[in-house]
């Protein structure tokens, strides 16, 4: 279980540096799927193809479920290393 003072840090990792253009347009991409009521992981991802989304790191193959988790992974962990070097620790 994650304590109450690690849950509220963690809950502010990204303000030690804002999302990317292209971060953002994933994030929005992905909230408006999932909006839509699709929540099937392979859906998720062909419609990341049909919208032509482009993904965070540049790399332009077509999405596929293995990508989608090597973006979000490649995020969260610059998103944790920005945090970690604002000075701002975990306890």
């Amino acid at each position: 279980m994650i304590s109450t003072e690690t849950r509220a840090a963690l809950g502010h990792q990204a303000l030690a540096r804002r999302l990317t253009e292209a971060e953002q347009n994933l994030a929005r991409a992905l909230e408006a799927i999932f909006a839509s009521g699709q929540h099937d992981l392979a859906a998720v991802v062909q419609r990341l193809n049909e919208d032509g989304v482009q993904r965070p790191s540049g790399e332009r193959a077509p999405w596929s479920l293995e990508a989608l988790q090597r973006e979000l992974a490649a995020i969260n962990s610059s998103l944790d290393e920005a945090y970690t070097q604002s000075g701002a620790m975990i306890a």
